[in-house]
């Protein structure tokens, strides 16, 4: 498994093509020769295990990006976790399953940052997972995508196929959740600046005290990371996707709040939980292979508030709790 995988002429499905980082990975392979393949959720229910087998078979796709999730911020983890534990397990087992007997020949399994320890040395190496307890504000959600991780590398063991991962770090940009309640630290924050400029509004409130750090991706950068992994890496590891770099929460929000306008003030509620203080991805194996970010998180954060003002007057802007 050590040649490039070559796209020119192959059917990949993009599993979760509706969501932030599906749709990024479609535009991103737009400009490959190959075949996008997607399906809607009345197309193809991904929690129905016979009825993946049975699209799988039908189309026959060479590749898989599995971009599906039930996905959320803090307190949608603490308010569902047997959604969240059990929806992830059940459609990502669905897949890797329904890949194997389809004899798919590459798949490429989303994870996430929170599969790492909360108390993890910084920045994180992939060698941290497993190595301490998980931040409990989003286990639910961690245990499920560690379970993915090592069910394709258990398949990998077992039947000699080319299942790789990759780990990306906090995302945003076109497609994000703007629900205040199920989505994460840039949607919500962006949201909470525009209405409050809308509004005329002094101050913006913060979840928690804003020491916490952060990295964050534009999707467009992850989705661009994520077809050159599928492309040239073949390894066992899974491997980190993010930018290097972090900021504070409280940074973060008077970014955002410069890039939308309005005079407001920061205010933080440190009754409201911080989550992990650091979480600052390890990403030298990502970089070994030569690939960088195009975005900085300021020009990312231009670029979406921009797209967040397009699309909200179109009525095309997610504000609704999140199944992706």
């Amino acid at each position: 498994m050590n040649e490039t995988f070559d796209l020119k002429g192959k059917r990949v499905f993009v599993a979760g093509h509706r969501g932030m980082v599906g749709s990024a990975v479609v535009r991103r392979l737009a400009v490959e020769d190959c075949e996008i393949l997607t399906a809607t959720r009345a197309e193809l229910d991904l929690l129905d295990q016979a009825g993946v087998r049975r699209w799988m078979a039908d189309r026959r796709p060479d590749a898989v990006v599995m971009a599906a999730a039930k996905v959320g911020g803090i307190l949608a983890n603490d308010r569902f976790p047997a959604d969240f534990l059990y929806d992830n397990v059940a459609v990502q087992t669905n897949l890797i399953e329904g890949a194997f007997r389809t004899e798919v020949g590459k798949l490429l399994f989303l994870g996430s940052s929170c599969i790492y320890p909360k108390l993890a040395p910084q920045p994180i190496p992939e060698e941290a997972l497993l190595t301490g307890p998980l931040e409990p504000t989003n286990e639910w959600y961690a245990i499920a995508k560690i379970a993915g991780l090592k069910l394709c590398q258990a398949y990998r063991r077992q039947y000699g196929v080319n299942y790789i991962s990759a780990m990306p770090t906090n995302l945003y940009g076109p497609g994000d959740n703007f629900h205040l309640e199920s989505s994460h630290v840039i949607p919500a924050l962006m949201r909470k600046a525009h209405e409050a400029k809308q509004a005329g509004h002094k101050t913006l409130q913060v979840w928690g005290s804003g020491t916490p750090m952060r990295e964050f991706l534009h999707v467009d950068d992850a989705a661009d990371a994520l077809v050159s992994l599928l492309k040239t890496y073949n390894g066992e590891s899974h491997v980190n996707v993010g930018s290097g770099q972090d900021i504070t929460i409280a940074e973060l929000a008077r970014t955002v709040a410069s890039i939308v306008g309005g005079d407001v003030e920061i205010t933080f509620d440190a009754t409201k939980p911080d989550g992990t203080p650091r979480k600052l991805l390890d990403v030298s194996r990502l970089f070994a292979t030569g690939w960088r970010p195009r975005y900085s998180l300021h020009s990312g954060l231009e670029q979406t508030y921009a797209w967040f003002l397009r699309h909200i007057e179109a009525g095309q802007v997610r504000l609704t709790a999140l199944e992706s």
